[in-house]
């Protein structure tokens, strides 16, 4: 992709994260998660290890932005969702050491039915009104 492209690409990403409701952010950043996830297990199945840490690192830098922002007393299933997230960001630390794809797997098997329920939760609010987020969604990491 030529440097002009990128940068262009680089900016619509840039346009849409800005512009999106504080529910849009939340599914951008577990679609992201989860898009590097699989790349990592891809990655880990290929042996190249370098590829799969870069994607298993900004798979955990995304859970720690979710955490972080992560409302537990405002939300009755916040702890639980807390101690998801803390688990996933362990598994994943072990899955970049151990360069084991079955625990990136893991991963995707625990967070793609979270996914799936914030894109759902989504797309039951009314498009006029975004509601805000337990799951917090203040963050700068890319989801491009």
């Amino acid at each position: 992709m030529s440097y002009g492209l990128q940068a262009k690409r680089a900016e619509y990403i840039r346009d849409a994260v800005m512009s999106a409701s504080p529910v849009r952010l939340l599914t951008m950043l577990y679609d992201r998660m989860l898009l590097d996830l699989n790349r990592a297990e891809a990655a880990q199945q290929a042996g190249n290890w370098p590829a799969a840490s870069e994607q298993l690192i900004h798979a955990q830098a995304i859970v720690a932005e979710l955490s972080g922002t992560l409302k537990v007393d405002e939300w009755e299933g916040g702890e639980n969702l807390q101690a998801i997230y803390g688990y996933v960001m362990k598994a994943m630390v072990e899955a970049n050491l151990q360069h084991n794809p079955a625990i990136t797997r893991e991963c995707i098997n625990l967070l793609e039915p979270l996914r799936a329920a914030w894109h759902e939760a989504a797309a039951q609010l009314p498009t006029h009104a975004p509601a805000p987020s337990p799951a917090g969604t203040g963050g700068t990491l890319g989801v491009g």
